[in-house]
């Protein structure tokens, strides 16, 4: 890789962890003026629309074909989309760093749900350990008091972490689909879908869109929120996983909850907590068991180019 191609692929990095990282405590300051639900819809239905306008005009392959694609996109819709509406409810309740560090178990979630949907993703050795290591940060962050179930912080905690497990539900699901359906399409069709599970959800439990307070901060936040992390933020994964794969491109879940934190501290006065930052750090070092066999071979690979 030349020093250009280095620089360029380190600069996305860069920018799709701080745009990750936003993310958080955009939807934070956009629950001040819209109620959770209905913010996630309108967030997923804008980013629907500018994503499937892209495809309609760039691929003739913008439509569900077949029923693997009919999986993908239901998966994808209700789970995968749908599942962040819980993470727009749970944020009323805990910062936007506490959010971000729960979230930071997605890709060990992942690994708990793919064993038995995904026969080639079999856990063993010290997958266990990583994955009981990345349990136990959890526990530490989340910190349950049987003392104290109704505390809004705990539930917030918990939910968010119910949301969690419902995306990368989804998400395995859509892999197990082996779907052919391009990524753009597959998204905006998904968003779609997930949009009306929010809006759906959103009359259920009676919120009104009389209670929307329509300021330009608010719209600011949902035009963000689609456009840039919706949109925009998850082309750029993609293309980063396609550049450094996988294992690199999930190190940006880890620095996404620093960028959270401090976005938290100096702009929304978010206290952080020290045993918070040791269930993360536990929760990192659990990634790391997990992950171990493929951080070993890369770092083989990176020590072969300097001899």
């Amino acid at each position: 890789m030349s020093a250009i191609s280095r620089n360029r692929t380190v600069g996305l990095f860069l920018l799709v962890t701080l745009l990750f990282g936003t993310a958080f405590p955009a939807v934070k300051t956009g629950l001040s003026f819209i109620p959770p639900l209905l913010f996630a819809a309108t967030r997923s239905y804008l980013a629907a629309a500018l994503l499937l306008v892209y495809v309609g005009a760039t691929t003739e392959y913008w439509f569900p074909r077949s029923r693997r694609d009919v999986t993908a996109v239901l998966a994808g819709g209700v789970l995968l989309v749908g599942g962040t509406g819980i993470g727009f409810v749970a944020q009323q309740f805990i910062t936007a760093g506490v959010a971000a560090i729960i979230f930071s178990l997605a890709p060990i979630i992942t690994a708990v749900l793919a064993w038995p949907l995904l026969p080639a993703e079999r856990l063993a050795g010290r997958d266990y350990a990583g994955v009981l290591l990345g349990f136990v940060g959890i526990a530490v962050v989340i910190r349950p008091d049987p003392a104290s179930l109704l505390d809004p912080e705990l539930v917030g905690k918990l939910l968010f972490f119910a949301g969690v497990v419902v995306v990368e539900l989804g998400a395995v699901l859509v892999r197990r689909s082996r779907t052919s359906m391009p990524i753009p399409a597959l998204t905006g069709w998904a968003m779609m879908v997930g949009g009306t599970v929010h809006a759906v959800f959103a009359v259920g439990i009676g919120e009104s869109i009389a209670s929307v307070q329509p300021t330009l901060l608010a719209m600011a936040m949902v035009i963000y929120l689609s456009v840039f992390i919706g949109a925009f933020g998850l082309v750029m994964y993609l293309v980063l996983m396609g550049q450094i794969g996988p294992l690199k491109a999930n190190m940006t879940t880890y620095l996404t909850p620093i960028v959270a934190l401090a976005i938290g501290w100096v702009l929304l006065a978010e206290r952080i907590e020290p045993l918070t930052l040791v269930g993360f750090g536990i929760i990192v070092v659990g990634f790391a068991l997990l992950e171990s066999r493929e951080i070993s071979a890369e770092l083989a690979r990176y020590r072969s180019l300097y001899r």
